[in-house]
This record gives C-alpha cells, structure tokens and sequence, in this order.
C-alpha cells in the first residue's frame, strides 16, 4: 500500500490456506518433497506456486520471503522489479548459487551431456531459490501456459523427461519448469538473493563449486540459508 495511504498487516490462518492448497499441489507434492508420501501439512512450502488461486483477486503483486535474510536496501527497491518483467513472465526469482541442481538432474545430464540444465552461469542453467520470490499474481492468472504446468499430468510428464526427484517444495517447481519454459521467469540479480550456504563444497562439488558461488555487485539482500550465519554491518 503506498505510504500516503497508510498501510495494513492482514494475518492468515495457516490451516486455512493449507485447506485451500491442498487439492492444487497435492499431485506435485511427491515429485518434490523429502518423504515418500504425500502429507497434508507439507502444502505450506508450495504456497507460491498456487497463491494466485488462494488469494483475492484484488491482490495482484507479492513479494514472498524467507525468514532468514538481512536486508540492506529498501525492500521498494525491489517491488521495482515487477517493472522489468517481460510479456509472458510471471514470477521474479534469482538462480540457485550452489550446484544443488547439478547433483539433482545427474541423471538427465548423464543422459544428455551437452545440455545447459545443472550447468552453472552465465551460460548454464543452476535452477532457482525460492528464498526472495515476485509473484505477480494477475500475470499467474491470465497464463494459460503456467495454469497448465499445474496440472498433474503435465508435472508427471516433466519429471518423467527431467528424471527429477526433489525435496526442496516450490523450489524445485519453479526450477524444473525453468528449464522447459524460462520465458515464465524474470531472473533476479544474485545480489536481490546473496546466498551464503556452502554446504555443496564439502559434498563433492569443490572443483566446480565457485562457478556457481560467486556474485559480483553491491548486495541488498543477504540470505543466510542452512543456518549459515550472515555478515554483520
């Protein structure tokens, strides 16, 4: 809400939401969630996925966020973004900035070893972190290419072509559909989503670890992910 008309904070009853989520991602849940079932409760980390169905139509843009970022500009700077967004874009999100999808698509990339996905920048395709997310919900609505991709068969199709099983919610979401339709993606600068976790140097990934770690710029927003501790000022 602009400054000079005030502001409100509306709270959401998780249940609720999860209520409403539930019979949209419920099919997806398997694909990309740690356990083998699929559990009601695990709805809430495909929130972004489907907010355009859950929330009122008067409400056109959010911005979704982790808990564990430091911001060092204002976060307006970054409701800007929706400004660059390209016809056919409906989500804002910065690549992944460790190899976490090299190791998840090892499979597809074995079986098709000039391919760009699991590769890192600039040239590659590293997947995504859901940990700053723009929606623009009303562009989410009027894609019928994106409605589409929610459709179970549709997600079983690319799992099956990608050889995908993650465990990381809408993430994974975002970054196999990335790889078939990019053009649904404004790509954030890394400095919008600074990740600091490492945790892939140490698990066999340190030769091609810094391709994927490395961010040049100013940061604005610091995500201190896998408890990773974030610099002071």
């Amino acid at each position: 809400v602009p400054s000079h008309l005030g502001s409100s904070v509306i709270t959401h009853d998780v249940n609720e939401l999860t209520e409403k989520l539930f019979p949209i991602v419920e099919a997806m849940q398997k694909h990309f969630s740690a356990g083998t079932g699929t559990y009601y409760s695990d709805s809430i980390f495909f929130l972004s996925v489907a907010m355009h169905r859950i929330m009122p139509p008067e409400i056109t843009q959010i911005i979704q966020v982790d808990l564990d970022l430091k911001y060092k500009t204002n976060i307006r700077d970054l409701f800007e973004e929706f400004d660059n967004f390209k016809e056919g874009a409906v989500i804002g999100i910065a690549r992944e900035m460790q190899p976490v999808y090299r190791h998840t698509f090892w499979q597809y990339r074995r079986e098709n070893p000039h391919t760009k996905v699991g590769e890192p920048p600039p040239d590659g395709l590293p997947g995504f972190n859901s940990g700053v997310l723009l929606l623009n919900l009303e562009a989410m609505r009027r894609s019928k290419l994106y409605n589409q991709l929610l459709e179970p068969a549709t997600v079983q199709k690319l799992t099956e072509k990608y050889r995908f099983k993650g465990h990381l919610g809408d993430q994974d979401f975002f970054t196999m559909v990335g790889m078939e339709h990019p053009e649904l993606f404004h790509v954030l600068d890394c400095t919008w989503n600074r990740q600091l976790c490492t945790w892939w140097k140490d698990h066999g990934y340190s030769d091609v670890f810094d391709q994927y770690f490395r961010c040049d710029g100013e940061v604005k927003i610091y995500h201190g992910n896998c408890n990773t501790p974030i610099p002071e000022d």
